[in-house]
C-alpha cells in the first residue's frame, strides 16, 4: 500500500509533489481541465492537461506548481492506497464536537419526552457511528467527514443564543430540532468517497428522510408524546430550509422553525466562506462561486 506522507495542509507555494483524490471535474480552462482534488486535510483545485482522462474516486500522484491552485504537469494514477487518507475530514477532534453537542443537550433538552426522542437517536451506537462520519453536504457546506456533527453543533449553539436573546417560548423544541434537523443526511449522502448522493437521497432528500426517521422513533418508543410536541418537532424538520425555493416542503411559519432556519443558514453560509478563504489570498477577489452566486472580496 502506498503510504501518504504529504498532505495539502503541508504544501507551500511553488513546486509540489503529492497524491490526492479526484472529487469532480469542474470546467475547461484553455488546454487544461480544472478538477477538484482532496485529501483528509482539505480540498484544492488543480489544472490538469486535457489528454489526461480522470474519473471521480481515482487517486493520483501529481507534480506541479502550487499558487492557491495547482498547475499540474505530471500525473500517475495510484492503485494501492488507504482511502481514509483522501477523504476531507473535520479539523477538530470529533469526540470533542460530540461532547459539546451533549453539553448543550444537557442544558436545553430536559423534559421526559424530549430526552426520550433525543436518546432514541444519540444513544444508539449504529446511528452514532453514521452521524460522526456524516458530511454536511456534497459541495455546499461542511463537505468533509465529521462535517454533519460540526454543523449540528453550530446550529444548536446559534439556535440557543437566538432563543435566549429573543425569549423563544419553546427553546427546548428549537434546540432539539436543531440537533435533529439534518439526521436524514446520514442516508441522503454516501461518504465512503468521493462524496455523492445515494439513490434514496436523490429521490427523497434529507428533509423527507428525517421526517420518516422521527415518525419511526415515535412509533418505536411507545410513550405518550404530546400531539403538540410531535407536530412542532416535525414542523421544524420539514420547514428548516425556510422557503419553498430553497427546498423546504413548507415555508417556516413557527417561531422555533424560523429561528432554526436562520441558525442553519448562518452556519452553512459562514462555513462556505471559510472554505473559500482557504483558497483565496488576502485582499483579493475569490473565484466566482456558483453555489453562492458571487465572488467574495477577502
Amino acid at each position: 500500500m502506498t503510504e501518504k506522507k504529504i498532505y495539502l495542509k503541508d504544501l507551500k507555494d511553488g513546486g509540489v509533489k503529492t497524491s490526492l483524490m479526484v472529487n469532480k471535474k469542474l470546467y475547461k480552462d484553455g488546454n487544461k481541465m480544472i478538477y477538484l482534488l482532496s485529501d483528509k486535510s482539505g480540498y484544492i483545485n488543480a489544472k490538469i492537461p486535457l489528454k489526461v482522462k480522470l474519473e471521480p474516486g481515482q487517486v493520483i500522484e501529481i507534480e506541479g506548481v502550487k499558487d492557491y491552485i495547482i498547475d499540474v504537469f505530471q500525473v500517475e494514477i495510484l492503485e494501492n492506497y488507504d482511502v481514509n487518507d483522501y477523504l476531507a475530514t473535520v479539523s477538530r477532534n470529533i469526540d470533542e464536537i460530540m461532547e459539546d453537542i451533549e453539553e448543550l443537550s444537557r442544558e436545553c433538552i430536559i423534559s421526559p419526552q424530549a430526552k426520550a426522542l433525543d436518546d432514541y437517536f444519540f444513544k444508539d451506537e449504529e446511528f452514532l457511528e453514521k452521524f460522526k462520519r456524516g458530511i454536511g453536504g456534497v459541495s455546499m457546506h461542511h463537505n468533509y467527514i465529521g462535517g454533519l456533527a460540526e454543523h449540528t453543533l453550530g446550529v444548536m449553539y446559534l439556535t440557543k443564543i437566538l432563543c435566549d436573546i429573543y425569549d423563544c417560548r419553546r427553546r427546548e423544541i428549537a434546540v432539539l430540532s436543531a440537533k435533529l434537523h439534518d439526521i436524514g443526511k446520514i442516508y441522503e449522502m454516501d461518504y465512503s468517497g468521493p462524496f455523492k448522493y445515494t439513490l434514496q437521497g436523490e429521490l427523497e432528500g434529507h428533509i423527507v428522510i428525517g421526517g420518516q426517521m422521527i415518525d419511526r422513533a415515535i412509533v418505536d418508543l411507545k410513550i405518550p408524546f404530546s400531539e403538540d410536541f410531535v407536530r412542532r418537532i416535525k414542523g421544524c424538520i420539514i420547514q428548516h430550509h425556510g422557503k419553498l425555493e430553497y427546498g423546504s416542503p413548507r415555508k417556516a411559519n413557527m417561531e422555533e422553525s424560523i429561528i432554526l432556519n436562520f441558525a442553519d443558514s448562518v452556519d452553512a453560509t459562514l462555513n462556505k466562506i471559510n472554505l473559500i478563504k482557504e483558497e483565496t489570498k488576502e485582499d483579493t477577489w475569490s473565484v466566482y462561486d456558483k453555489k453562492m452566486d458571487m465572488k467574495l472580496y477577502l
